[in-house]
């Protein structure tokens, strides 16, 4: 099953391709958001890396959630997210 890196700013621990983050970071989501997230999944947007912005959206909220936790920078928009999946992308390419 593919794989990639938790989402939450910072985090190394592998997750499969269709979680958004590792279950300590998942479970710092609201309940409210958490579903949110799995609302506006499409099945295969990890594939096809055409997530709708809605996932897009709640997905940032949701890093945001755990960045405010653990005191780490907020994503500003979806962009960000996009940069940040693309560093990830690299990282895993240079291993």
């Amino acid at each position: 099953m593919a794989q990639h890196l938790c989402h939450a700013i910072d985090c190394n621990i592998r997750v499969p391709a269709n979680r958004l983050m590792c279950a300590p970071h998942w479970f710092m989501v609201p309940r409210i958001l958490r579903t949110e997230v799995w609302r506006t999944y499409r099945p295969g947007q990890e594939r096809d890396k055409s997530p709708s912005r809605a996932y897009l959206d709640a997905a940032r909220e949701a890093i945001n959630v755990v960045a405010m936790a653990e005191g780490k920078p907020l994503l500003s928009d979806t962009s960000e997210i996009v940069k940040t999946l693309e560093a990830l992308i690299a990282k895993e390419k240079d291993r």
